[in-house]
């Protein structure tokens, strides 16, 4: 009898659906077996119902994604770093990320703040701010420790002009600073007269134009809206922003044409936004923040608040413990470089802008932002890949950010840390890479997931919770 090869059973062609070890998958597609291959891994922990006596989970994460939901965030308005934000004061730099020391960051978050220094005339040139920042004169704090969110190094320092966004639904404010634009900008790490002149240039020119604009629209700008309609544009609002940009700007400039006397600064304005592609994402992240932060405090609840890197540590934290950072340490970016750079030269995974993915947008909404990926790399099915993915994670869907290509569905909202804890599967997030060393800025953009740790921590430290008081 001849002997059968692998490839058939009882003379017929075989299939193979392999669930578990993709090295499996691997030997039978060898040999030239058509396999269908399952990405499935065991539960690692089981599911929990219940925390403390009467207080059900699945209840507090459902009064959780409620109230982000409900947010509305409301462009209202601008003003200076150290005016509007409370508790802000002369010598604090706000920076993104969990807490962190100056012997511990990153080179592009040093970069960022001695550029920073310079930028506010407490140092003379970087050395000197170097000095300074190590000297323990100034303090550093997280942005989110202040209501705020930082792209990349996320640094805010006293005289930055800062956008203020009122959630209308609960009254509370968020704050980010004008967006600069890509490569050789401060939120990069990068610093130098070019950046201190755009800096200045912002300052003078572009916050007071926007400022009264803005102020002039009875109401504000509907964030929420923008965002939304932007998603079905072909924007994921973290990494592609050109419909949530556009959008904004017309908005924004028949207020500008009513409220600015000078016709050529109010073209630079104009020619600034309009060139500058990312400038909706320094409004997508405080929309987020002020529609999760209602969210923080509820007993019980397992969804993130926050999520966010500082280029040596990755932290979150948990709706139900809002003071309490997770760290673990930052990951490696899997992505493409502009010409001149490589993966020698990358910094960590860096930045607050995984805020958008908290709120239920960002990377988690690459389903309707096939472009995307001619940014971070990977193909528009990787994209979709992503954003199904990502249900499996968390706790519900966005009514309001809709998804063309899944016909409407609403965005993944609301990471659980059970479900990461259950299922093994960890956030898909896209972002810009920095150079490692000071002073250089922007070297390229990619993917990668948040680390295993800080999530089984914050469920082990909620498990704990639940024995102590259940």
């Amino acid at each position: 009898m001849a002997e059968k090869s692998i490839g058939s059973f009882f003379g017929r062609p075989l299939n193979a659906i392999n669930v578990g070890l993709h090295s499996f998958a691997q030997s039978l597609q060898a040999q030239g077996v058509p396999v269908v291959d399952v990405d499935w891994r065991p539960p690692l922990v089981p599911k929990l119902q219940f925390t403390r006596t009467g207080v059900d989970i699945d209840a507090a994460n459902t009064e959780a994604v409620t109230r982000i939901v409900q947010g509305r965030p409301m462009l209202v308005g601008l003003g200076i770093a150290r005016e509007v934000i409370p508790g802000y004061h002369d010598q604090l730099i706000l920076h993104a990320g969990p807490p962190i020391t100056w012997e511990r960051m990153c080179g592009p978050q040093r970069g960022a703040v001695m550029g920073a220094l310079v930028y506010e005339g407490l140092a003379e040139d970087e050395q000197e701010a170097a000095q300074m920042a190590a000297s323990g004169k100034i303090e550093f704090a997280p942005c989110h420790h202040y209501h705020t969110v930082g792209p990349m190094a996320g640094i805010v320092s006293p005289s930055m002009p800062v956008f203020i966004i009122k959630n209308e639904a609960f009254g509370n404010l968020a704050y980010a600073t004008q967006n600069e634009g890509l490569g050789r900008v401060l939120r990069y790490g990068a610093y130098g007269a070019d950046v201190y002149e755009r800096l200045r240039w912002m300052e003078e020119v572009l916050y007071p134009i926007l400022k009264a604009a803005i102020e002039s629209i009875e109401g504000g700008i509907d964030l929420r809206a923008i965002i939304s309609q932007a998603l079905h544009m072909g924007d994921e609002c973290h990494n592609r922003n050109r419909a949530g940009t556009s959008l904004f700007l017309r908005a924004v400039t028949p207020a500008i044409m009513r409220t600015c006397a000078d016709r050529e600064r109010a073209a630079q304005v104009f020619e600034f936004i309009e060139r500058n592609d990312h400038f909706f994402l320094n409004l997508s992240m405080p929309a987020g923040k002020a529609m999760i932060e209602p969210a923080e405090g509820i007993e019980g609840a397992t969804v993130l608040t926050v999520m966010a890197r500082n280029g040596t540590d990755f932290g979150i934290r948990v709706a139900c413990m809002p003071e309490r950072w997770f760290v673990a340490p930052a990951g490696i970016v899997d992505g493409l470089y502009l010409p001149g750079f490589g993966a020698d030269d990358a910094n960590p995974d860096i930045g607050d802008s995984t805020v958008t993915e908290t709120a239920g947008f960002g990377g988690f909404a690459m389903a309707g932002a096939p472009a995307i990926a001619k940014f971070v790399g990977g193909t528009p099915e990787d994209a979709l890949n992503a954003t199904l993915e990502m249900y499996e994670i968390c706790f519900a869907e966005h009514p309001h950010f809709t998804i063309p290509p899944l016909n409407f569905r609403g965005t993944p909202l609301g990471i659980d840390v059970r479900k990461v804890a259950e299922t093994g599967i960890l956030p898909r997030l896209n972002t810009g890479i920095a150079h490692k060393e000071p002073g250089i800025g922007m070297v390229g953009a990619g993917v990668l997931r948040a680390p295993r740790q800080c999530f089984m921590e914050a469920f082990e430290a909620f498990r704990e919770q639940c024995q102590g008081h259940g």
